[in-house]
């Protein structure tokens, strides 16, 4: 008992829940000793710790393993495979991992009907390496069987009608060299063909996975973190694939091999096959118990490796504000320490499978000492021959590699399920938007007029905090509308709710008088909608291919024009590659307002009919805003434009100003007219200009 509280003791459970939990698995008897109410009266003037369910979890088996099950083999594997330290995991760490879901648990169920239709396009491939693998064990049957003829033949055994020692293992000599061939043969056949199948399932998987990823709503990307989701995409899908194949291939001949093999142990000595056979449900027994804690552990050390991808996922996607803030140790100490878990759980994990494949070891070599024992008796009394015992030692041994490979492949067979249960979950996530289906207004009949009704919208993971609520506005076709507020008040939201990277809680959003949420997501964003955001980000490829990403079809022709409307053409051709310069990761060998121009263009090049400027300038400097903001306008001619925007100077140009405060328009007009008003957009631009004084 007392080792249970101090392998808790860094945990966050508090002592009386401890104990508790640790009297659940004590005989009642133990539980009304005298020792046992002293720990109860001691425990209840501790005072509590926070814990967690899982935390709990994690220790109810410890606790009930030390009861009834102490002095057993069962408690001595969960006393030495699974150390207590681990699995009594300490408080969470709280800082830069706050917030991460941890989605790969034994709950995730593996989604057999769709692994069915990956696999059914290669289903007379696997066919044919399956018949292979079959073959390969049925000869592996046979040749312990012509390998005990051989020894009868070589021991001298009485020859047949006087045939010389030559003729007589001739037969059986060509015989057993003809099956080694053919094992050879087929063990070929069969692995090339299964790498081909696994191969092609993991393709699959993963680009159902990426597919599935892609079609998901923001709030998804919201709540999920970038390494995890990799984490599925790599880690998960080789995970599976590697079981499935070893599954498939050993597993099978493995399996044919045991009961083939016990057939002719039975044929050879049906006594010494009995004898053995009394021992095997105590060793299913023994290791269905182990599998299903191996499982558990293999799904948190599957989940923490997940934990590992998204602590070093965010520091090298992030690396210049972790070298900003001189934060690379702390990384390093952070993977370190996340690497150090996960470290502690595989560690757990071989522990228990070397416990298992030792124990089923130590057993199948009992197997062979008593092969040895029992037949030198039969042979002492005639009842086997040499060649006989030579023959039960051999299938006996292939029986035992067998089931130690079937051991060997268990953990990893669990292990491959519970990375393809993860993988599926998130293929059949289903996102409340489709990304394709809905109506296509033709290009010449659509009218980029866009009304918001009574719009009330709460973001998914805040959903008791209203960004906007009752949100009317209407913006005239050609017309361009400013949307303006302090930070936090929903003007952003305006515009990811027009893009429909959002769809609103009530209400309804209307483009040309046709409901958007009827409209093609897809169509409207790829053909109809161009967005400009405050940090626009590009791909790590050539200026030239950043642009054309809205429209790939595009020439080069194209390209260089929309540069040029979006006063980019300039800088790009004073590049020494110009067009084909490559921009790096998320374009960070560009300025800001070299950037923004790009993205500029990029939009452009799509021919949008309404264009949505979120903060596009926000960012940058005088200069560059001043450039950026004449492109800006270049781009406006002719177009319906809804304006995010922070700086009020560039805004004064715009048909009519919104401002928002609390998700509630205020105020509506033009800059004059909100100006003679002196409310609150009148307060907003004498703040803004005072504090651009005190910065001039």
């Amino acid at each position: 008992m007392l080792r249970i509280f101090q392998s808790c003791d860094k945990a966050s459970v508090s002592l009386q829940t401890r104990v508790q939990y640790a009297l659940k698995g004590v005989p009642s008897y133990v539980s009304r000793s005298p020792h046992i109410s002293i720990v109860r009266g001691l425990s209840k003037n501790v005072s509590k710790n926070v814990s967690t369910k899982g935390q709990l979890s994690q220790c109810t088996w410890l606790t009930r393993t030390t009861g009834v099950f102490s002095t057993g083999l069962l408690g001595l594997c969960g006393a030495c495979a699974w150390p207590t330290k681990a699995l009594c995991e300490g408080k969470p760490n709280k800082g830069r991992l706050t917030g991460l879901r941890i989605t790969n648990t034994d709950k995730s169920k593996f989604d057999w009907a769709k692994f069915w239709l990956m696999l059914r396009p290669d289903l007379w491939t696997l066919v044919a390496a399956v018949a292979a693998a079959l073959v390969v064990a049925v000869i592996n049957i046979k040749i312990p069987l012509i390998l005990g003829g051989l020894v009868n033949i070589i021991s001298k055994v009485p020859s047949v009608d006087g045939k010389p020692f030559s003729e007589q293992i001739l037969g059986p000599g060509l015989r057993l060299v003809s099956y080694f061939v053919a094992q050879s043969f087929f063990t070929f056949v069969y692995i090339s063909l299964l790498s081909g199948v696994g191969e092609r399932v993991a393709f699959e998987m993963k680009n159902q996975l990426f597919t599935s990823l892609l079609s998901q709503d923001l709030s998804f990307f919201d709540e999920e973190r970038t390494g995890e989701l990799m984490n599925r995409l790599t880690t998960d899908v080789q995970n599976f694939k590697s079981a499935f194949k070893h599954c498939v291939s050993q597993g099978l001949r493995s399996g044919t091999q045991i009961v083939g093999c016990a057939g002719a142990l039975i044929s050879v000595s049906p006594h010494m096959t009995g004898m053995i056979m009394v021992l095997v449900p105590s060793v299913i027994i023994f290791g269905t118990y182990i599998g299903s804690l191996l499982r558990k552990l293999s799904a948190k050390a599957s989940a923490q490796v997940g934990r590992i991808s998204t602590v070093a996922e965010e520091a090298l996607s992030n690396i210049r504000t972790v070298r900003a803030f001189g934060m690379e140790e702390r990384e390093c100490e952070l993977l370190k320490e996340e690497a150090k878990k996960a470290e502690q759980l595989n560690e757990q994990l071989g522990w228990g499978i070397g416990l298992f494949q030792a124990g089923t070891n130590l057993f199948l070599n009992g197997m062979v000492l008593t092969t040895l024992c029992m037949g030198g008796y039969l042979m002492s009394i005639n009842e086997m021959t040499g060649g006989d015992v030579m023959s039960f030692l051999v299938a006996a041994q292939t029986v035992q590699r067998s089931l130690a490979q079937v051991s060997l492949l268990y953990g990893e067979v669990l292990k491959g399920l519970g990375a393809g249960a993860s993988v599926f979950e998130y293929i059949n996530r289903k996102p409340k938007v489709p990304l394709t289906g809905g109506v296509r207004i033709p290009y010449h009949s659509l009218q980029p007029l866009v009304k918001f009704e009574d719009v009330t919208f709460a973001y998914p993971t805040r959903p008791d905090q209203h960004v906007l609520k009752n949100f009317n506005l209407t913006i005239p076709a050609g017309s361009t509308v400013a949307i303006v507020g302090s930070s936090g008040n929903g003007k952003s939201t305006v515009a990811s709710l027009l893009a429909r990277m959002y769809e609103a809680d009530s209400g309804r959003i209307t483009l040309g008088g046709q409901d958007l949420s009827e409209l093609d997501p897809t169509w409207l964003r790829s053909r109809v909608i161009g967005l400009i955001n405050q940090e626009p980000v590009l791909f790590a490829t050539s200026i030239k291919e950043n642009i054309r990403y809205a429209k790939p079809s595009a020439t080069d022709e194209e390209v260089y024009a929309v540069a040029k409307l979006a006063q980019a053409d300039d800088f790009i051709q004073s590049f020494p590659e110009g067009y084909d310069t490559v921009v790096g990761e998320k374009g960070v060998t560009v300025s800001g307002g070299q950037k923004q121009r790009i993205a500029i263009a990029r939009a452009l090049l799509k021919n949008p009919s309404i264009l949505i400027l979120d903060e596009a300038t926000s960012a940058l400097d005088a200069q560059s805003e001043k450039t950026v903001q004449k492109a800006l306008e270049v781009a406006a001619k002719g177009r319906t434009v809804l304006v995010i925007a922070h700086r009020l100077s560039t805004v004064k140009n715009a048909d009519q100003i919104v401002v928002l405060q609390k998700g509630v328009i205020v105020e509506m007009g033009t800059h004059e007219e909100l100006q003679r008003k002196k409310g609150y957009y009148w307060s907003l631009v004498q703040h803004q200009e005072l504090m651009n004084r005190r910065v001039g």
